[in-house]
């Protein structure tokens, strides 16, 4: 009988060894399992956080951006309807930059994308020549581009060689790598007679002074009869990415 107790003890024993063991290797499966997603919690609040800091940035940078745009087209307009087209026009183009960016999940865009997606709503019956190298833009440089496109464009519109019927616009662009420069040519030619204006526009500021300066380049524009001519002279390393 003694015998069989301590047979029933030794088994009760042995039996309850095996239970701890087999709970302390889920115990320590879980505590393996909580470091890991605790770890990949981790990673993820980090990512989260470095997404929300550059979502910040660009949201400031846009909201600048507009405020510029919105402040100087009401300073420079004749009337507050000549204004407010002025804002829309290029908002509307700010967002079709934005756009183009989004396919490409901001990393750079073609030089001929953004061409044609800022002469697009402009070119009613194929106006435009357009002979384009092939090279990829940072997305730094993208919206400068655009935005002077869509100044020159506007501008055609309501004085130049779109204003007609009979007008067109030839735009060139060139890389010289031994001198690391970009060159960009907008050429009007067809539309009515142009005359100097009487005082500077706040589109032709923006081409000159401001859009050019953030690629750190020179923009000439000159107002031959035949039609406008635009020339950016831009330094390569400010436009590739």
């Amino acid at each position: 009988m003694a015998a069989a107790l301590y047979g029933s003890i030794v088994k009760l024993v042995s039996e309850r060894e095996l239970r701890l063991d087999f709970e302390n290797a889920k115990l320590r499966q879980l505590l393996a399992q909580a470091g890991i997603d605790a770890a990949e919690q981790k990673v993820m609040e980090g990512l989260q956080r470095l997404l929300l800091e550059e979502l910040h940035h660009r949201i400031k940078n846009v909201l600048a951006t507009v405020m510029a745009i919105a402040s100087q087209s009401l300073r420079n307009a004749d009337s507050v309807e000549h204004g407010r087209e002025a804002i829309e026009s290029r908002l509307l183009a700010l967002g079709r930059v934005h756009d183009l960016l989004l396919k490409t999940n901001w990393t750079s865009a073609t030089l001929s994308s953004i061409v044609q997606t800022a002469i697009e709503p402009f070119d009613k019956g194929a106006r435009f020549s357009v002979i384009l190298p092939d090279i990829d833009v940072s997305p730094a440089a993208v919206l400068p581009l655009a935005m002077i496109l869509n100044e020159l464009c506007t501008n055609a519109v309501k004085y130049g060689a779109l204003s007609n019927a009979n007008g067109c616009v030839a735009i060139s662009a060139a890389v010289d790598a031994s001198k690391e420069r970009f060159g960009f040519t907008w050429v009007e030619t067809g539309g009515p007679s142009v005359q100097m204006p009487m005082r500077q526009s706040f589109g032709t500021r923006l081409i000159e002074q401001g859009f050019v300066g953030e690629l750190r380049g020179e923009a000439h524009l000159s107002f031959e009869p035949s039609g406008v001519v635009c020339k950016l002279d831009i330094p390569l390393a400010s436009l590739v990415p």
